[in-house]
Order: structure tokens, then C-alpha cells, then sequence
């Protein structure tokens, strides 16, 4: 069941949503003509720069493309690039698509998609997808492009599916260290203004190489209040919501709701460092007292997936779990737990994983939750016993040796229960230079060994909400959350 403070929290969403309403009187969405309404769940932070994050908007607007895409295994498929094939161990030889023009009216040729890359790899920071890598990128012929790294890497193809490695016209980098996408991506709609953190308006691409959209244009919000996302569908103001926020289902009936499985894991992170869990066995006895499905059923109201292991439903390639084999203690000590408020549902499970660890025994002190931004460093520096976070294991590249790598080893970045063991380490450098099937299974492995450490309770694997107007059809399902908006999506009658 909620907790009284997640029904509050919902209570003061939908009174705001009341609130706002009148805030969307003059929204393009819902209008007359054809063009679509999107409301996005979160804003531009750099004006829609591609080496930042906000180049996922892009892709998901239909703007921007890659040379490659992953599909619902993970697998990279062609996109810009019709197919590729590797020349030596360090070099992957790509072969463009005929009939793709920029939509500033430039031809796409090898020499400007390498360009384009050449241009990310030499950012101030780099994308997270490309970082260590040392990627060039060199023109071989009008429509031959060889992508050469440093070290053989199995995984190139799926790095180069990543939002912020699209391929923009030259006329986009006129400021190299801050490239400007209007109007110089490929995709089937062209950005032609922007209004800030506010919205951007989208145009049709009559010249699309997939083929002319079916709608006129696409008019975007970025709205990052989830009750004010699903007003806005409830009133008519907008036709497809990115993110419906389990609180507002009840709220917007009438309209469809798409359900999508992410590779996403919400857990309950065990200090190893910390006084209490450097034990395994008082670790053992939060994994016994913490309960995933009560959590999925409440807090998640059913929306989500109870969890057994690192990886979920969205991953076909993931085996059962084993079982952690670990004897518990009777629970003792003093403990201090901390979660972020972005996502809606962690503090409110974080109370009730407090209540939980409460009713075996454990001394709960402190439940914080902060805003991300001003937390991240205590959270990575071993400050609290107990950190429940959400994470995308696909990471930037859909691969699940790199998340296990900055998640779980001793000198990963992102460690937030401190794990430090050997053999972890020795299992994913061992599975660094595996082609992708085998990286699965070793994946699958290395996962049995992070939960027989109990280093972290699995508690839940996400599913994004995607509302729908009624009569809208043709919007992306996708497990990667990098594509929304397509050429076929349309209001329809």
C-alpha cells in the first residue's frame, strides 16, 4: 500500500495539475490540423546541444539520427549506416544509406558524417558512450566511412547508436564546442526554432530518405511536472505524454496508455563500507526484511515489475537469478538511508524500505531525500548505509558489461554500495573483449556474483508510460527510451 507521504505527495500533483490548467489555453496540440502535441519530461539544459544529454530529445523527436540503432535485443541495426563490417581489429568499415540530405539541404557524404564525429570525440567531455575510447573517424570513399579505435572494441556498433553521437551538417558546428542542431539533422522532422527550456517547433521533412512523415509538424513542451504532463493529455491540450507518472493513470482515462519495459533497476543499494553492512550477514538480513513485490504492488501500483536480479523483462537475453546464499543475522545497528526526488516513486519507497528494516530489527535513523544535483557526492562517497536509486543498466550502449563495470568494481565510477571484490573485477575484464552474445552470458554470471555479495536488493525493473490521444498511432515502443515520435506517427481521423 502508499505510504501517507506518497498519497499526500499525489494530493498536492493533482491539486497543482488543477492549477496549471489554464496555463495550456493556446496549445498546439489538439488543435484542427494534423500537427502532433508532444509534452516531454524534462527540459533542455543545454541548449539542446548534441554532446550533452539534451541530444535525447532529439532522437526522440524524430530530428536527429545515428549511424546505427539498437532494436529490442540490444542489437545495433542500420540506420544512417546500411551496414558495416569490421576492416582489422581496430576498424569498422561503414557503408552510408544513398539519398539522405540534411535538412539544411546538404547532401549526407562520409566526409560530413566523419566530420561530425570528429567534432564529439574532440568535445571538452566527451559523450559517456565514446569516453576512453579514442575514436577517429575517416572519409574512404563518397559513401565509406572508417571508424578506427584505439583498442579493438566489440561493442563499436552499439556505441554509435547513442543519442549524442548523431550526425549533423557541417552548417551545425559554426561554434564547434557547441553545436547547434536547428535545422542540420536527417530525421523525419527538422527543428526550426527553439523557445528555450520552453519548446521547440518541429516541421515535416518532405525530403525524409524513409519516406515524407504523416503528420505536418510537431509542436514540443518540455514539461517536467508530471501532473501537469497528464493535465494537459486529460484536457486535449496535447496528443502523446512522455512519461505518465504512475499517480496520474487514474486521471487520464479515455486516453490509451502504452506500457513499455525499460532496463532499468530500482534498488536498495548496501553500503559494504559502511559499520553495519561491511558485515554480509546483517546485509543477508536487509535482503530478507526488504519486500520487492509489496513495493511493485504499492508504490507502483502494480506498474512495474517486482525484481529477482540486476536485469529485467526488457532484456531477453537475462536468466533467472540465483539465489544469494548468505545465512543473516539477527538485524542491529544504526542506519541511515537516502534517496533523490526526481523520480516520484523513491521516496516514497525509501519509507518503505525504512519500514521494513524498522520492523526486523534495524535502528532507522535518517531517511534523506535531496535533490540528485546536491547529493551525488555523498552518495558515491559511502555517506549513508542505504541508497535507494534508480538506474539504466543499458547504460549509453546497451551493453551490461559497462554498467557492471562503472556499478560493481572496485574502481568503478558510479559504485554506490562500495563493492570491492577480486573476482567481480577479474570476471568483466575478462569479458571486455567478448563479442555481444557472449558478453550476455558473462553478464548474466557476473550479476549472481553481485547478488551473492547482497551488496544490493533488487526491488523493481521500471516500464516507461507513454500517453496517447485518442486516434494517435505509430508512436515508438522502445525499450531504450532514445525514440518517440517516428515518420508513421500520426493523430490519425
Amino acid at each position: 500500500m502508499s505510504s501517507p507521504q506518497g498519497l499526500a505527495r499525489v494530493a498536492a500533483l493533482l491539486a497543482g495539475a488543477l492549477v496549471l490548467s489554464g496555463c495550456f489555453a493556446a496549445a498546439p496540440g489538439g488543435g484542427a490540423d494534423d500537427r502532433l502535441g508532444v509534452a516531454m519530461s524534462f527540459q533542455p539544459v543545454a541548449n539542446f546541444s548534441t554532446y550533452s544529454d539534451d541530444a535525447l530529445l532529439l532522437t526522440k523527436l524524430g530530428a536527429t539520427e545515428t549511424l546505427t540503432v539498437l532494436d529490442h535485443d540490444g542489437k545495433p541495426q542500420p540506420a544512417l549506416a546500411e551496414s558495416w563490417q569490421q576492416s582489422d581489429p581496430r576498424t569498422l568499415r561503414l557503408n552510408l544509406r544513398a539519398g539522405v540530405t540534411f535538412h539544411d539541404g546538404t547532401p549526407l557524404t562520409a566526409e560530413h558524417a566523419a566530420a561530425s564525429l570528429n567534432h564529439v570525440t574532440a568535445a571538452t567531455t566527451p559523450p559517456r558512450a565514446i569516453k576512453g575510447v579514442q575514436l577517429t573517424a575517416k572519409a574512404t570513399g563518397e559513401r565509406t566511412l572508417d571508424i578506427t579505435t584505439a583498442q579493438p572494441d566489440p561493442i563499436l556498433p552499439q556505441r554509435l547508436t547513442a543519442p549524442q553521437l548523431a550526425i549533423l551538417a557541417p552548417s551545425a558546428y559554426a561554434n564547434p564546442a557547441a553545436p547547434n542542431p536547428v535545422r542540420a539533422g536527417t530525421g523525419p522532422y527538422v527543428l526550426d526554432s527553439t523557445q528555450g527550456a520552453a519548446g521547440a517547433t518541429l516541421n515535416a521533412n518532405p525530403g525524409y530518405w524513409s519516406g515524407a512523415p504523416k503528420t505536418s509538424g510537431v509542436d514540443a513542451r518540455f514539461i517536467a511536472d508530471g501532473a501537469s504532463r497528464a493535465n494537459a493529455l486529460r484536457a486535449g491540450e496535447v496528443d502523446v505524454v512522455d512519461t505518465v507518472p504512475v499517480s496520474q493513470l487514474p486521471t487520464i482515462t479515455g486516453n490509451e496508455v502504452l506500457d513499455v519495459p525499460l532496463p532499468r533497476l530500482v534498488g536498495a543499494h548496501l553500503n559494504t563500507r559502511s559499520a553495519v553492512f561491511a558485515d554480509p550477514a546483517m546485509r543477508a538480513a536487509a535482503r530478507q526484511a526488504i519486500d520487492p513485490a509489496r513495493i511493485a504492488d504499492g508504490v507502483y501500483a502494480g506498474q512495474a515489475d517486482p525484481a529477482r536480479g540486476l536485469f529485467g523483462p526488457a532484456s531477453p537475453w537475462a536468466a533467472e537469478a540465483p539465489q544469494p546464499t548468505a545465512a543473516p543475522a539477527k538485524p542491529h545497528g544504526r542506519i541511515r538511508i537516502a534517496t533523490y526526488d526526481e523520480r516520484p516513486e523513491l521516496p516514497e519507497i525509501a519509507s518503505v524500505v525504512a519500514e521494513d528494516l524498522r520492523r526486523a530489527g534495524f535502528e532507522v535513523g535518517d531517511v534523506v531525500v535531496q535533490e540528485y544535483s546536491t547529493m551525488e557526492s555523498d552518495l558515491l562517497s559511502g555517506a549513508y548505509d542505504v541508497v535507494i536509486a534508480a538506474r539504466n543498466y543499458s547504460v549509453d550502449t546497451g551493453d551490461p558489461i559497462s554498467y557492471l563495470s562503472s556499478d560493481w568494481t572496485c574502481d568503478g565510477g558510479y559504485n554506490l554500495s562500495r563493492l570491492c571484490d577480486p573476482a567481480i573485477d577479474a570476471a568483466v575484464e575478462a569479458a571486455r573483449p567478448a563479442p555481444v552474445e557472449e558478453r550476455e552470458r558473462a553478464a548474466v554470471r557476473i550479476a549472481g556474483q553481485v547478488l551473492g555479495a547482497d551488496a544490493i536488493v533488487p526491488i523493481a525493473h521500471e516500464r516507461t508510460r507513454i500517453g496517447l490521444a485518442p486516434g494517435v498511432r505509430g508512436v515508438a515502443q522502445d525499450g531504450f527510451d532514445r525514440r518517440l515520435i517516428t515518420a508513421e506517427t500520426t493523430r490519425g481521423a
